[in-house]
């Protein structure tokens, strides 16, 4: 309790968390209020019968603005899809502007961000447009029509409305990442995961008074979430620690050098971000079918693309390993890691400084890559399969539950680092928390 009172004496680290939570109310207020022309009634039982469903998956990461077709219904997903675009054409060198931009330091950053921000006006327009035009030929359960009056006013209000919403959910992360603590865009995405959480419980709860689940299979769907979450931070929190030996040098009469440390490599460098990618590329496909939805090509991209069938496992699965591989190669350069250690007189023991180092430190990455990303797919896949095979009410799925675990540790390590740096005890007596710094969209 002390290590939490210790947070509100800094005021500086009061004034971000204030910050934040009073952005994430914003957030959420938003995400209440409904586009005028629309039947809550009848979007609502769509969406109680498409709950595992991808419009169930979208809702989540929209948090449950979705469902309600609120001015935030179009989420963080436009602005995530944009930056995915520009990190994969920054990684490939299609276009040398970029590569320039990406060598002038933040002056350089700043330009790709506002390309960024550009791009994400181009795709949440498109992409609400797209959501709007099938939601007035989708069918309802109830047989009545969402949208009242299906005229271009509507639609151009609608289209307008969602992307200004987008750019103000943007701009809303960005000053939560700047003026805050932590990263806005994932918090906004852990604010609306975490929302449903209360509900999922109470239906639980509901379930036991009702009988319909004995108290014995909701105390071991209990046990398992715990396990599942202690895992989760076990593993996130892993390292693979190589050993770094210093020789000794003379500067003047001083001697520096001869000790001996470690390069810190976590076991899940990408984590989170992989799968917000992931998540954020299967949405394009979904999109696009909408423009036709009663067409034959999309009724089978949809039963294709639902979270049930085993072609989207496999394609989850695989664009889970492929960001996390891609993250590492992007945040991490073996090549100058072993530079840097060569000019200041490190070396690996047992391994030749220069080239043979960077291949060593580049041959434990990918192993350790391949391990973590294994990880990352069984926790985003298994637990959603078990759920809708045993027809368990799982009421946290495990591509929430990593988000959710990823966010908070990450959020706390940075609310460690500002009181460690005040002369502050940590939240852990014994050793720091090993959260991942990491930035969605930049």
């Amino acid at each position: 309790m002390q290590q939490i009172a210790n947070v509100f004496k800094i005021k500086d680290l009061k004034r971000r968390i204030i910050f934040v939570l009073v952005a994430l109310a914003v957030y959420r207020l938003g995400a209440l209020i409904p586009i005028p022309g629309i039947n809550t009634a009848a979007i609502q039982s769509l969406f109680q019968n498409n709950s595992t469903g991808v419009l169930g998956v979208l809702d989540m990461f929209s948090g449950g603005a979705l469902s309600r077709f609120s001015i935030f219904s179009m989420g963080v997903m436009p602005y995530i899809n944009a930056s995915i675009i520009m990190s994969l054409v920054q990684g490939a060198h299609v276009f040398p502007y970029l590569d320039r931009l990406k060598q002038e330091g933040e002056q350089g950053h700043r330009k790709v961000t506002q390309i960024t921000r550009v791009f994400t006006l181009f795709l949440a327009s498109f992409q609400s447009f797209g959501l709007t035009m099938a939601l007035g030929k989708m069918p309802t359960p109830s047989g009545i029509p969402i949208i009242a009056d299906p005229s271009f006013s509507f639609y151009f209000v609608t289209v307008l409305t969602l992307t200004t919403g987008t750019i103000l959910i943007m701009w809303l992360g960005e000053q939560m990442t700047e003026r805050g603590i932590g990263n806005g865009i994932s918090l906004i995405i852990f604010a609306g995961i975490v929302n449903a959480l209360p509900s999922a419980i109470s239906n639980m709860i509901k379930l036991v008074q009702v009988d319909e689940m004995s108290i014995l299979m909701a105390l071991i769907i209990l046990a398992a979430v715990i396990a599942l979450v202690a895992f989760v931070v076990w593993v996130e929190t892993a390292q693979r620690k190589i050993p770094i030996q210093y020789a000794q040098r003379m500067v003047g009469r001083k001697v520096y050098g001869g000790v001996s440390t470690f390069l810190p490599l976590k076991v899940d460098q990408s984590g989170v971000i992989a799968v917000i990618f992931a998540m954020s590329l299967l949405s394009v496909p979904y999109t696009i079918m909408q423009f036709n939805p009663q067409a034959a090509w999309a009724n089978t991209m949809m039963n294709l693309m639902s979270p049930t069938s085993i072609f989207y496992q496999m394609l989850y699965g695989g664009l889970i390993i492929f960001f996390c591989y891609f993250y590492n190669s992007v945040s991490i350069n073996p090549k100058d890691l072993a530079d840097n250690m060569k000019k200041w007189g490190g070396f690996v023991p047992g391994i030749r400084p220069g080239d043979q180092t960077a291949n060593y430190i580049e041959r434990v990455m990918n192993r350790i890559t391949l391990g973590g990303a294994l990880f990352v797919c069984s926790i985003c896949l298994i637990p959603d399969y078990l759920r809708v095979k045993f027809n368990i009410p799982f009421y946290l799925g495990g591509t929430s539950l990593l988000i959710v675990v990823g966010v908070a540790l990450d959020t706390v390590s940075q609310m460690e680092a500002h009181m460690v740096m005040r002369n502050y005890e940590g939240f852990s007596k014994r050793s720091k928390i090993k959260g991942r710094w990491f930035n969605v969209g930049s």
